[in-house]
């Protein structure tokens, strides 16, 4: 058992606690408030005033996908071959062993929904991780998650390159379309025809995609571009699938229209370079502005792109471009843990969730100096400076 005390508390379930204890108990968060009595044997951790937050939440990201300090190697996130590969899984590329997951713990992400690149139409499926472990099914909260899919830049520049489609913006919807209505066709006859004799042959692609036919998962689509987030919600609409919005980089051009399509946004990466076209308009007032107009966001690294330990402060840009600070703070906690589906487990300071709790010296999202105190995933005290 753990006992915290003495501390500022952002349990991120809409209450900051003063003063407050918290106690752990098997993995889990036994109880939350202030004066709380000590129970015999445990360990004590005196706060002593600093900041406490649940663990931080990436909610795109492809941590344990591109290695660190490697090239080819190591690089496992984007089978460009095949623009069409739902049946690939992103827990059979994710290497815990990598240095990148002791930096993300180290700066206070305990979470990482984490999967295939956007070379592809459909890359294959994302899953929610801790970042403390050396193997990786230890690590999970839920797989799969999400199937990945991309529009926009990237599938073309990748197949154009190998002289096949999709090479332009109507060949990346067809396919998907094309795709989605065969994998409709076939669950429809496996679970119609009582023939054993007559059901098609077993098709892993096709396989894949039924449990997002029947909104089990949410399509996982990468749309910068204004054009390309209406595209992703246009197929989306005529399947009748769940989506989230993934990168929404022109999202602060259409933040009316997105918040009547009442999808959320995972927003990033927004720090460091306009390296493509598509990101022409990036900018940190866009959770800002996404906010205001009552879209839920949540604001991501897609680490390696920005490393995973940084999150907070891509958070805090965001705070600095208008976003008020429990908002910003939010993004990387309750709100991405909402959208992916994993709240119940992690994501706030809440009895009964994984006691993935936070202490910092300073303010992650104010202070440029801030320092993780204290890290604890699943009740272990996995970093303590």
């Amino acid at each position: 058992m753990l006992h915290i005390k003495n501390g500022f508390i952002y349990t991120m379930s809409d209450e900051i606690i003063e003063n407050g204890s918290i106690l752990i108990k098997d993995g889990k968060i036994a109880a939350v408030g202030k004066d709380l009595e000590i129970p015999s044997g445990a360990e004590v951790i005196d706060a002593e005033g600093r900041m406490i937050t649940p663990g931080f939440i990436d909610a795109h990201c492809h941590l344990g996908m591109w290695e660190d300090s490697i090239g080819f190697e190591g690089s496992d996130g984007n089978e460009m071959v095949d623009p069409l590969t739902p049946q690939l899984r992103g827990i059979d590329a994710i290497n815990p062993m990598d240095i990148t997951f002791r930096e993300a713990y180290e700066g206070g992400v305990t979470t990482a929904v984490t999967g295939p690149g956007s070379a592809n139409v459909i890359g294959g499926t994302f899953l929610a991780i801790k970042t403390y472990g050396h193997r990786v099914d230890d690590m999970v909260i839920k797989d799969p998650i999400a199937m990945k899919v991309a529009f926009g830049e990237n599938p073309k520049r990748v197949y154009n390159s190998q002289k096949k489609s999709p090479i332009t913006r109507m060949a990346t919807a067809a396919l998907l379309r094309e795709t989605l209505y065969k994998a409709k066709t076939y669950m429809e006859k496996m679970e119609s025809l009582e023939d054993e004799s007559k059901k098609p042959d077993y098709d892993m692609k096709m396989e894949a995609l039924v449990p997002v036919l029947k909104k089990e998962i949410p399509l996982k689509a990468h749309a910068h571009r204004a054009d390309d987030i209406f595209t992703a919600l246009r197929i989306a609409k005529e399947f009748d699938l769940d989506i989230t919005l993934e990168h929404c980089t022109d999202g602060h051009l259409i933040a009316d229209d997105l918040a009547k399509e009442g999808k959320p946004a995972v927003v990033g990466p927004t720090f460091g370079d306009r390296s493509k076209y598509e990101l022409k308009n990036k900018t940190f007032d866009t959770p800002r502005v996404l906010y205001e107009a009552g879209v839920k966001i949540a604001i991501n690294t897609d680490s390696p792109v920005i490393p995973l330990q940084h999150l907070s402060l891509c958070a805090g840009l965001a705070h600095k471009a208008g976003l008020p600070l429990i908002e910003a703070l939010k993004a990387i906690t309750i709100n991405p843990a909402e959208i992916v589906g994993i709240d119940h487990r992690v994501g706030s300071i809440e009895v009964g969730k994984d006691a993935d709790i936070v202490l910092f010296d300073g303010n992650p999202i104010k202070d440029v100096d801030f320092k993780t105190y204290m890290t604890i995933i699943d009740g272990k005290i996995v970093y303590r400076r």
